[in-house]
């Protein structure tokens, strides 16, 4: 009888080991290039997002260069390429109150506006003004504030790079903040575009009361580019009106992928004449994915 060796016991385990170990490697590459391949579509998505955005900056340039001297009143435009589709939306900054350029009758009457009290709208606006130019000479009997509240602003053409800033003007209430929020610029100039101003920042104005500018609404309405028929309505507000051609404008965008993929981006784009590029971005901030839903 013959007696079985005892090495091929042991050649049997080692093969049995082998193929398991063998397995064991195919499933961990099969799960890492699924990983692979997860991490690849999302960063195509990624791409082909941030490309149609780039695509609605290029249309919203074109469309405030075709506009020329006209109005830019809340311009809303849908393009579809072949990777997705896209919405701007427009709107001229020059039709907000620039806190950085407005008199300060005109702050003190748009914190009036949002519920601030007189005695404290005027006194904000008059740190406003002294913020934006901090050599200016302290007002009788004003309040002394620690030196902190004078920032580096001083002597530069654009003394605040965001509307956010007014947030640390000493007696700033958030829900004012919040209310002039969206009638407010960093972009603009001294006065505010009667034809592409909105009906709240028309409102906030010295000297419009309701009735003013109920008559100021349906005018532009009826006579979108006659701005001497609206400066006579405004009265004594005409001041503070003045008609540019649309430069500079913010643009909401969103982007939605075949996949279901969105993306998005608030900017504020400017288009000078004779600039060496078509257009220049001034602001781009992208906006979770979570609000476009």
């Amino acid at each position: 009888m013959r007696r079985s060796d005892p090495r091929r016991g042991v050649v049997l385990v080692t093969v049995l080991w082998t193929i398991s170990l063998l397995s064991a490697l195919v499933m961990a590459a099969s799960v890492t290039f699924r990983g692979f391949a997860g991490v690849m579509a999302v960063e195509r998505d990624r791409v082909q997002g941030e490309a149609l955005l780039t695509a609605g900056l290029e249309t919203a340039a074109s469309i405030i260069d075709t506009l020329g001297d006209l109005p830019l009143t809340e311009v809303e435009t849908n393009v579809t390429l072949g990777t997705g589709a896209l919405r701007a939306r427009l709107n001229d900054e020059g039709g907000r109150i620039d806190i950085g350029k407005a008199p300060v009758e005109v702050l003190a009457a748009m914190l009036r506006s949002v519920g601030a009290p007189q005695a404290a709208a005027d006194d904000v606006a008059q740190q406003i003004v002294e913020r934006r130019d901090p050599r200016r000479a302290p007002r009788p009997n004003a309040t002394r504030r620690p030196p902190s509240a004078v920032t580096r602003t001083a002597g530069t053409g654009q003394p605040f790079a965001d509307v956010g800033e007014l947030q640390s003007i000493p007696g700033m209430a958030p829900d004012w903040m919040a209310a002039i929020a969206p009638l407010t610029t960093v972009f603009g100039t001294e006065t505010v575009n009667p034809l592409t101003a909105p009906p709240r920042v028309i409102a906030a104005l010295p000297g419009m009361d309701k009735e003013r500018v109920d008559a100021f609404l349906r005018s532009r309405r009826s006579f979108p580019t006659d701005a001497d028929r609206l400066a006579r309505i405004a009265g004594t507000a005409q001041q503070y009106l003045a008609v540019k051609p649309p430069r500079g404008a913010s643009i909401d965008l969103t982007a939605q992928l075949a996949s279901g993929y969105a993306v998005g981006a608030r900017a504020v784009i400017v288009v000078l004449p004779q600039d060496s590029q078509p257009y220049r971005v001034l602001v781009w901030l992208p906006v979770p994915s979570a609000r476009l839903m």
